[in-house]
């Protein structure tokens, strides 16, 4: 059975919030699409965590994100005999070699930094290895491709601030995620950003015009850069009608392979932040969709690259 890696999920988010809402849920066993139980039964290497803020929904995107981390470390703390977090590389060989999954922590939304790099910082020092500049809002760094009616926003590229926020990243070894960034947001990424970046959890625009989606062009420009796209599950930006299943899926990483090769393809399946489609609707049932691309005629050596090795060779050059 192919081993995993998922760039994306909002598990931690969603278990954040039962627990403000007095109804606290573990890790280890739950009713959400992610937990350890369900990512023993898929095969995971390593799942991302992204901690979510939502910034309208909150006066201080700093603090929610604190928040969020504190989350994040107690489950990792409780389950400890299962999952440990990773910050390099060597980390996620050594929770292998031990037999355990490996956690790593990333922000979707940009804004909680407050514009500020000393705060980039210090996330960094917590432990976050990914960031997405933007989610559906504009803020101090740059624009989102969509905002929350989905609907296509300003095609202007990053602020300033933005800007030595890629170099930055670039400079601390945090991975740059353009997921919910603009269209300019993404050619700015793929100006100033040195070496790969990662679009985390998202599909083909030209298989699904959402605009969540990336262009052909931008396809290659990531192949180019030696990054990965995660192939989002939401059935939104798979297909714009009565999308979800594992065929939208397996069509839109044909057209990606064909457009950019297999090695810009990778999972990022954004569970606990969409509804899921009965088809993969939880982390043990990603064995349906390798058993899928074999019958699609991907090679099993494809499958080892879009469900792994990608994504890794990745971390490799980033994580150090």
């Amino acid at each position: 059975m192919y081993q995993a890696i998922d760039m994306h999920c909002d598990t931690v988010s969603c278990l954040w919030k039962l627990r403000q809402n007095g109804a606290p849920e573990k890790l280890r066993s739950c009713g959400l699409s992610v937990d350890l139980e369900k990512l023993k039964q898929g095969n995971y290497l390593l799942q991302n965590f992204a901690m979510f803020v939502m910034l309208r929904d909150t006066s201080d995107p700093l603090q929610s994100v604190l928040e969020l981390i504190d989350e994040y470390y107690r489950q990792m703390e409780e389950n400890k005999d299962l999952i440990a977090p990773v910050y390099s590389i060597g980390d996620i060989e050594r929770n292998r070699n031990a037999g355990l999954l490996s956690a790593l922590l990333t922000v979707e939304e940009g804004g909680v930094c407050k514009g500020s790099l000393e705060v980039l910082r210090v996330l960094y020092r917590l432990g976050v290895r990914m960031m997405t500049l933007t989610w559906n809002f504009e803020n101090e760094l740059g624009y989102p491709g969509t905002n929350m009616k989905n609907r296509p926003v300003s095609p202007m590229g990053l602020k300033p601030r933005g800007i030595e926020f890629v170099r930055e990243m670039n400079r601390l070894g945090m991975i740059v995620d353009v997921s919910h960034l603009g269209d300019g947001g993404f050619w700015d990424v793929a100006e100033y950003c040195k070496g790969p970046f990662v679009a985390s959890h998202s599909n083909a625009r030209a298989v699904c015009g959402h605009g969540r989606n990336l262009t052909d062009d931008m396809i290659r420009t990531l192949a180019d850069h030696g990054g990965v796209m995660g192939i989002n599950f939401c059935a939104d930006f798979l297909r714009e009608k009565n999308g979800g299943t594992i065929d939208d899926m397996i069509r839109h990483m044909k057209h990606i392979r064909n457009v950019g090769g297999i090695g810009v393809l990778g999972l990022g399946s954004d569970f606990d932040g969409i509804e899921n489609t009965p088809e993969v609707e939880h982390a043990g049932m990603m064995p349906a969709l390798a058993l899928a691309m074999e019958r699609a005629g991907f090679t099993g050596r494809d499958i080892e690259a879009v469900f792994c090795e990608n994504v890794l060779r990745v971390y490799r050059e980033i994580l150090k």
